[in-house]
């Protein structure tokens, strides 16, 4: 039975079975990708769900948030279902893209959440863009905008970051530097690895966070969210963290980093972490293992669900690339084709 906690307790219990969530469906999403029932790319964020979490939930209803392609973990904790999650991993028209985007491109508006992007640093103009959308139509709004450490060298990072600090714009990057950037460390890669440093070449207020600690990544992201919505002065959050899988499900991440090395960072395991914090907080064991086992069992309902699911017709997959009113050029056009075929085919001439 639960225990009365203070209010704020209270939200860590359920920011734990959040995280336990994630990290189940995290975990499934391997199984099944490889059960060939996921296609295409699929980034695991096992490791990192303390600041996933903890950042989203400093989100207001009314917030935006984009992130990169390891995305699942932030679409769980901006409120996505897990049978939309699944569903859409397995390419199937209940996802939240209505099966058309696929792992690396979660996405559900209503919420907020504006994916979920696949190219590296492709999501920090758009982050932008939306800031200056809301300081126009005088909006009281903030942007999260979350990134891997390996965007920090990309172009889009200077442009992006460049006119949020010039603007003065309402919008919170957030880099999550799991220390790897695909197979390449971050001391490797980075001239400046203290990534929350160059915050300064824009002068623009950066800080460094313990990603692995969900209290303290909750502080950080509410406070300078807070301060967006309020000042329109924007922020940089480096939170250090690790991945324990691969940068994808087809790498084993075995070549570049050593089991020793993963075993040692595992010992700082945000869930075990939190589990301990709530214990010797006076929470019942048993009602974490109560939010473990319904983690597993949501997961499992959602594999369920997914595999009912239908697949999107083929002549609606490349349905809404071009917007209607956009010109005679593009309105002439047929679904999927800039040169005016009638439908798509797939397989034509082969046995």
């Amino acid at each position: 039975m639960a225990i009365a906690l203070p209010p704020a307790q209270r939200m860590t219990v359920e920011r734990y079975g959040l995280m336990a969530l994630i990290r189940e469906l995290e975990s499934e999403s391997e199984r099944q990708y490889k059960l060939a029932r996921i296609g295409g790319y699929c980034h695991l964020s096992s490791g990192q769900e303390a600041i996933t979490v903890g950042a989203a939930q400093a989100l207001e209803d009314d917030d935006l948030l984009v992130t990169g392609y390891r995305c699942h973990g932030f679409a769980l904790a901006r409120g996505v279902p897990p049978e939309a999650v699944m569903a859409e991993l397995f390419g199937r028209s209940t996802g939240c893209a209505h099966g058309r985007g696929g792992s690396m491109h979660l996405l559900d508006a209503e919420r907020g959440f504006y994916g979920g992007w696949g190219i590296v640093a492709g999501q920090l103009p758009i982050a932008t863009g939306l800031a200056l959308g809301l300081v126009r139509q005088g909006r009281r709004q903030a942007v999260l905008c979350e990134l891997g450490d390996g965007a920090v060298n990309m172009g889009a990072w200077h442009e992006a970051l460049n006119l949020a600090a010039l603007w003065q714009l309402p919008v919170v990057f957030l880099v999550i530097n799991n220390e790897y950037g695909m197979g390449t460390s971050v001391e490797r890669a980075s001239a400046e690895p203290e990534l929350w440093r160059r915050a300064g070449a824009f002068r623009m207020h950066g800080e460094r966070v313990d990603g692995d600690d969900l209290e303290a990544s909750f502080e950080a992201c509410d406070r300078l969210l807070r301060r967006a919505r309020d000042e329109r002065r924007p922020a940089l959050i480096e939170a250090v963290t690790y991945r324990y899988r691969g940068h994808s499900v087809a790498d084993a991440g075995a070549a570049y980093r050593t089991k020793e090395e993963v075993a040692a960072r595992q010992s700082r395991d945000p869930l075990v972490r939190t589990r301990r914090l709530l214990l010797d907080a006076g929470v019942a064991e048993a009602e974490l293992e109560a939010l473990e086992l319904e983690a597993v069992g949501r997961v499992q309902d959602a594999v369920e669900f997914a595999l009912a699911s239908p697949e999107p017709p083929v002549e609606q997959l490349a349905a809404g690339m071009y917007a209607p009113g956009s010109g005679e050029q593009f309105e002439r056009m047929r679904p999927g084709s800039p040169l005016d075929e009638q439908s798509l085919v797939f397989g034509a001439g082969l046995d």
